[in-house]
């Protein structure tokens, strides 16, 4: 993926070269400052997120997160550990309010405690990362956060469009690793 940036970020500076030569160096510095701004930005919205988290663990809501999505996650991935389930039901909650980069650290943790040692992913590892690669959001509240700092004007537009989105792609991707699990169950 690193190729392809590359190989568009230097097809535009010489298409640029060739048009505009004098709006080259402007606009490298002006996409420098765009993304220092969006950097900085980024950083605020995820030390919110992450203090958020950080709270939840120290107070205990995590366990009653974990409680409330417990008959989900319990009937989604048999057999796990308590102290996974907690994990992915972190994990879950942040993606359902719109704090994908929050969910991470909760989601490797997820994956090392369903991880049994072997160099293949468990049917429950395979379906934890389509969940969570799929983020199903109810608050997209990152990406709100995002257009509202870059000044759009219904920064919440998104709403609709996101919640719909991600419901389609969990719901297929789980769809299609629920069939992959029974094909490889038949090759067996």
């Amino acid at each position: 993926m690193n190729a392809v940036f590359f190989v568009m970020s230097a097809m535009s500076l010489v298409f640029l070269t060739i048009n505009s030569p004098e709006a080259v160096f402007p606009t490298m510095l002006d996409g420098a400052a765009q993304a220092i701004t969006l950097a900085v930005k980024l950083l605020a919205i995820y030390s919110v997120w992450f203090s958020v988290l950080k709270m939840m663990e120290k107070t205990g809501a995590d366990k009653l997160v974990a409680r409330v999505m417990k008959p989900v996650t319990k009937r989604l991935f048999r057999g796990e550990s308590e102290e996974a389930c907690v994990a992915i039901s972190l994990n879950i909650s942040s993606n359902l309010l719109g704090m994908g980069g929050v969910a991470t650290p909760a989601g490797i943790q997820a994956m090392s405690l369903m991880d049994r040692g072997d160099d293949t992913a468990s049917p429950n590892m395979i379906l934890f990362f389509v969940i969570a690669a799929t983020s199903l959001q109810v608050i997209p509240a990152t990406v709100i956060a995002l257009r509202a700092g870059a000044g759009s004007a219904h920064a919440s537009d998104i709403f609709l469009p996101t919640v719909l989105s991600s419901i389609s792609s969990t719901a297929i991707g789980k769809r299609f690793a629920k069939r992959l699990r029974q094909e490889g169950m038949k090759n067996r």
